[in-house]
């Protein structure tokens, strides 16, 4: 089974009940990189642009407002378009 980015926009109230204020901040200028997640992440993004490509080929474009779930054992790369501004925890 491939494993799946999984994104959608979040709500205030999502984001209250999520506690979100307390994740940890993240940026990235832009640059093209690889990833290996070792533990599932939920993130949100504030602010840039990346796009994230999954060994299956699927393109995943995410921006400001998003809120996405990386899963565990998930090798991609990165290319952020924008400066990335983003929180995130690990589960």
């Amino acid at each position: 089974m491939a494993l799946k980015i999984t994104k959608e926009k979040a709500t205030p109230e999502k984001l209250q009940a999520l506690q979100v204020e307390s994740w940890s901040p993240w940026e990235c200028e832009p640059s093209t990189f690889d990833w290996y997640y070792d533990s599932d992440e939920t993130a949100y993004v504030r602010e840039g642009q990346v796009t994230v490509t999954c060994p299956d080929g699927e393109k995943v474009d995410i921006g400001p407002g998003d809120l996405v779930r990386f899963p565990k054992g998930l090798s991609c790369t990165w290319e952020v378009k924008k400066k990335i501004r983003k929180v995130f925890r690990f589960e």
